[in-house]
């Protein structure tokens, strides 16, 4: 059963779009988030070089998120290194302890476990080049660790970072799922999510697409199909969250779609309704 959490949160300069330090309550671990613009100034703090791993975001020419996952004994000279060769991140998100306790066999622990977890979710690009190696730790520590990453994970979505939620297909009495069974072929399940519409991994796609579907929403269906999110037998391979139930119906259904009305439930109430 999950429980309340309270967490502590400064914005430096008051700006929400330069530098954020985020803590729990009872942890004693640090998140802050940095734009890359504001390194210097997070240079300036005292745990700015602790051990640690850190995450750059950004988009890519698709304008899909992408994700840097890496590690460093001493985190902001290692980002300062990215500022040289690396053009893709706008964003950084930098996790350690308050009291620099993480040595480097904990970082390379971590920077595994949330490359595994990043890759699972599928909710951006990751762009390492390779798939950083899990060091071994004792017992007690891997207890530490996985503490470590949820509270981490809580934090970065909260920052607004969703590459590491991964969406269940909801079950139990509450659970609502929807559908959608149309022309040429269409077939698909779905749920809502907090930050848009999931479409289940097995839903089928239409054949083709109507002349009026729009360039955006064909190249976004070429897309999907060419990273194999849907695969040439035009079935998701996993589930895969849209922005809107809308955007989700018409990669559906291969025509412009208002998703709040075509997504309905076994007994063909629609999101609308619900809602209502």
């Amino acid at each position: 059963m999950g429980y309340n959490k309270t967490i502590q949160m400064c914005i430096f300069d008051g700006n929400p779009n330069g530098r954020i330090m985020c803590e729990l309550s009872n942890w004693n671990g640090r998140v802050y988030k940095v734009s890359r613009s504001d390194l210097n100034e997070f240079a300036k703090r005292d745990d700015a070089d602790f051990t640690g791993v850190y995450f750059l975001f950004g988009k890519n020419s698709d304008n899909d998120e992408t994700i840097y996952i890496g590690e460093a004994e001493k985190l902001c000279t290692r980002l300062k290194q990215h500022l040289k060769d690396e053009s893709y991140w706008n964003d950084c998100v930098v996790v350690l302890s308050k009291d620099n306790v993480l040595n480097k066999a904990h970082v390379k622990y971590l920077e595994n476990s949330f490359y595994c977890i990043a890759k699972e979710a599928n909710r951006a690009e990751i762009v390492n080049n390779n798939i950083p190696t899990r060091s071994s730790i004792s017992e007690f520590d891997e207890s530490m660790l996985i503490e470590f990453i949820d509270n981490t994970k809580l934090l970065v979505s909260t920052l607004g970072y969703k590459s590491f939620e991964k969406y269940e297909q909801p079950s139990g009495k509450k659970a609502i799922l929807f559908s959608i069974v149309a022309a040429r072929e269409a077939n698909a399940t779905g749920y809502l999510v907090p930050d848009g519409f999931a479409v289940c991994k097995g839903s089928h796609i239409a054949i083709n697409t109507v002349p009026s579907m729009g360039k955006s929403l064909v190249e976004l269906r070429n897309r999907l199909i060419e990273k194999g999110v849907i695969g040439n037998d035009l079935v998701f391979s996993a589930d895969y969250v849209f922005s809107s139930p809308s955007l989700a119906a018409a990669i559906v259904m291969g025509r412009k779609a208002n998703g709040r009305t075509e997504w309905k439930t076994s007994d063909k109430k629609t999101i609308n309704m619900l809602e209502q």
